[in-house]
C-alpha cells in the first residue's frame, strides 16, 4: 500500500518533493518507494529528469487504475464503516468558478452553518476530476458521467469580453481586427464560431494571440486591457472589472453541472452543502449589468 501511495502521490504532481509533503515522509522516502516498486513491476513508471518528472507510457496507463482502486476502497470504507465525523466536505471546481460563482456563496454557507468545514479543490483539466473522490464537483461538460448524479446550473453562451478601455475601440465586430483575441483551450465553443455567428469568419486570421489553459486567465488577461477574451455570460455577469462590448453570443451545448457519486448516499454535511448550492444554482444565469 505504501508503494502504491507513493506511486498515486508522484504521478498527480510529478514531484517526489510533493508527494512526500502529502504522505509526510521526506522525498528520498518515496523516491525509494517508487524504485521497490519498480523493480516488483519489472517496469520504469517515471522518466526522471535534472530537476522534473514525467511518467512513462507505462506509469500514465497504470495510473486511472490505482486512482480508482483507491476511491473504491475509500468508498467501501465509507459505506460499511461510515465516514470520519471529522471529515471535511470536498468540493473540486475549477478556479474561475471558485472565483466568480462559489466565492460569495460559500462565505454565506459557511456563516449559515460554520460546523460543516468545506476543502476546496481546484481543477483545470477534465481529467482532474474523476475517481479519486470529491463528495461534490462543478464539471464543465455535456452532463453526462456515468455514476454521478448531475444538477445542471443552466445553459450557457459565450460572448466577448474585455475592459472597458479596449471595449471603446469596438463600436462593430469587424473592429477586432488588429486586436489580441485571448482564447482558453478545452472549450467546445471558441472564437471561431462567434466570429461566424458575427458575420466576419476568418477575422481572426488579422489578429494577435494569446492561448491559455484555464478561463480564470484568460478572462484576467482580458480585465488587465491584455485583448479580448470570450467568456461564459453567467460567470460575466458577476465581474465588475469586464464589459462585454457586443450583445451578441453563441449558444453552447456544454455547461457547469453540480456533480456528486451515485455509488454511494452523500453524508448530511455533504447533502447540506448540495443542497445549498442547488437551491442557488439559477443565480449563475444573472444579466450583465
Amino acid at each position: 500500500m505504501l508503494w502504491l501511495q507513493a506511486f498515486e502521490a508522484a504521478a498527480r504532481t510529478l514531484s517526489f518533493t510533493q508527494a512526500g509533503q502529502e504522505l509526510a515522509v521526506s522525498q528520498s522516502a518515496v523516491s525509494q518507494r517508487i524504485r521497490l516498486l519498480e523493480d516488483r513491476l519489472g517496469q520504469k513508471l517515471f522518466v526522471r529528469h535534472a530537476r522534473s518528472l514525467t511518467l512513462t507510457p507505462a506509469g500514465r496507463a497504470w495510473l486511472p487504475s490505482v486512482q480508482e482502486g483507491f476511491a473504491r476502497l475509500a468508498e467501501g470504507t465509507a459505506e460499511v464503516f461510515g465516514p470520519r465525523v471529522e471529515a471535511p466536505v470536498t468540493l473540486r471546481a475549477t478556479p474561475v468558478m471558485q472565483q466568480t460563482w462559489l466565492a460569495p456563496l460559500l462565505l454565506d454557507f459557511h456563516r449559515r452553518h460554520p460546523q460543516v468545514v468545506v476543502r476546496l479543490v481546484s481543477a483545470i483539466w477534465r481529467d482532474d476530476f474523476g475517481p479519486e473522490g470529491a463528495d461534490i464537483e462543478i464539471r464543465y461538460g455535456l452532463g453526462h458521467w456515468e455514476g454521478s448524479v448531475a444538477f445542471s446550473l443552466g445553459d450557457e453562451e459565450l460572448l466577448p469580453a474585455c475592459s472597458a478601455g479596449t471595449a471603446e475601440r469596438l463600436a462593430t465586430p469587424q473592429a477586432l481586427a488588429g486586436e489580441t483575441l485571448i482564447h482558453a483551450v478545452g472549450f467546445a465553443v471558441g472564437w471561431s464560431a462567434w466570429l461566424e455567428r458575427a458575420g466576419v469568419p476568418g477575422l481572426d486570421r488579422q489578429c494577435g494571440s494569446l492561448i491559455c489553459d484555464s478561463q480564470v486567465m484568460s478572462l484576467s488577461l482580458a480585465a488587465r486591457g491584455g485583448g479580448v477574451a470570450l467568456a461564459h455570460r453567467s460567470l460575466l455577469a458577476k465581474r465588475a472589472d469586464l464589459v462585454a462590448p457586443f450583445a451578441l453570443s453563441v449558444p453552447s451545448d456544454e455547461g457547469f453541472w453540480l456533480v456528486r457519486p451515485a455509488r454511494r448516499s452523500p453524508r448530511p454535511e455533504a447533502l447540506l452543502l448540495w443542497d445549498w448550492l442547488v437551491a442557488h444554482g439559477g443565480e449563475t444565469n444573472g444579466e450583465l449589468p
